[in-house]
């Protein structure tokens, strides 16, 4: 059983856990009960009823936050000619080609998004192994292999989040910063459940969504009412 400190604790006590949150109600709380000496990152948890071993009941795209992320991301871009100019001009922080495959293979991976134009793929290929374990592998399901690099780049910079079902068939995605106002983090809270509900699979029966919470990174989950996303 985990043993739990004297500060998360005295955070726990101030949620009902047998309540169900409206998003606005949660946003607040989490935000009341933080108790990190920094700006720590809120998490969304969706629990779905999905069998992730059929595919086309995996859940996976990117969705862009209206209110940001509260992160700077640092994006890098395998393009050439055009389209690395095009990257360059749009704040890409890094741009190269094979370049940037052996700076990679060299074991530099200090950036957040990968964006790739689809001419360059079998050259990103060959970093496909360290790239993929650490979700940075771009992929045309999040808009990260594209030849409109420009609008990739720019919809890494002002809050676009991925999004994908584990083994389970949870999908965790970060929303917000405790520092955001609560209508802030209840916003991008209610933007991101409404693109998951829209990708519900077919082929699910029943109740799709189970149970969805949200915490800071070291505070007690707060359990969210479904029927407010």
């Amino acid at each position: 059983m985990a043993k739990y400190g004297k500060n998360y604790l005295a955070a726990a006590e101030k949620v009902d856990s047998a309540k169900l949150y409206t998003v606005e109600e949660a946003a607040a709380l989490v935000k009341d009960i933080d108790f990190a000496k920094f700006d720590a990152t809120v998490e969304i948890a969706f629990n779905l009823n999905v069998d992730t071993r059929q595919a086309d009941q995996q859940l996976r795209g990117a969705v862009v936050l209206p209110n940001g992320t509260g992160k700077d991301q640092t994006v890098v871009v395998f393009a050439q000619g055009d389209k690395a100019k095009e990257a360059e001009e749009a704040g890409a922080d890094v741009v190269g080609a094979a370049d940037l495959v052996q700076r990679i293979q060299g074991g530099w991976l200090d950036f957040d998004v990968a964006v790739a134009t689809p001419d360059m793929m079998a050259q990103v290929g060959r970093v496909g192994r360290v790239l993929g374990p650490k979700g940075l592998m771009p992929n045309p399901k999040t808009g990260t292999v594209t030849f409109d690099v420009a609008k990739a780049v720019s919809e890494a910079k002002s809050g676009k989040v991925t999004y994908r079902t584990d083994r389970d068939g949870n999908v965790a995605v970060p929303v917000g910063k405790v520092s955001f106002d609560a209508d802030k983090l209840a916003g991008n809270i209610k933007s991101l459940a409404n693109v998951i509900l829209r990708s519900r699979p077919a082929a699910v029966k029943g109740t799709y969504v189970q149970h969805v919470s949200i915490a800071s990174t070291f505070g007690p989950a707060v359990n969210i009412d479904i029927a407010s996303l």
